[in-house]
């Protein structure tokens, strides 16, 4: 997609945004965009902590024991 572009249109580009937003916009977009990727990182960490409590639980966990169901005691009664 951006194989046809090259390193002069690039700073042209560059340029125009610039001359159009000014210094001060792309300070303040360099650190809300700081901010943004530290407040995700922050967030999957939380989701993996909470993943991983979710699975120690699970452990703890005993599972069901389905070999003597009150219906399969009646029937071994009558």
């Amino acid at each position: 997609m951006l194989s046809g572009i090259s390193w002069p249109q690039l700073l042209i580009v560059l340029v125009i945004v610039l001359a159009i937003f000014g210094t001060k916009r792309f300070r303040t977009l360099g650190s809300d965009l700081g901010n943004a990727v530290k407040g995700f990182r922050s967030a999957m960490s939380d989701a993996e902590q909470a993943k991983d409590q979710l699975e120690e639980k699970d452990q703890d966990k005993k599972d069901a024991d389905f070999d003597n169901t009150p219906a399969e005691e009646r029937r071994k009664e009558d």
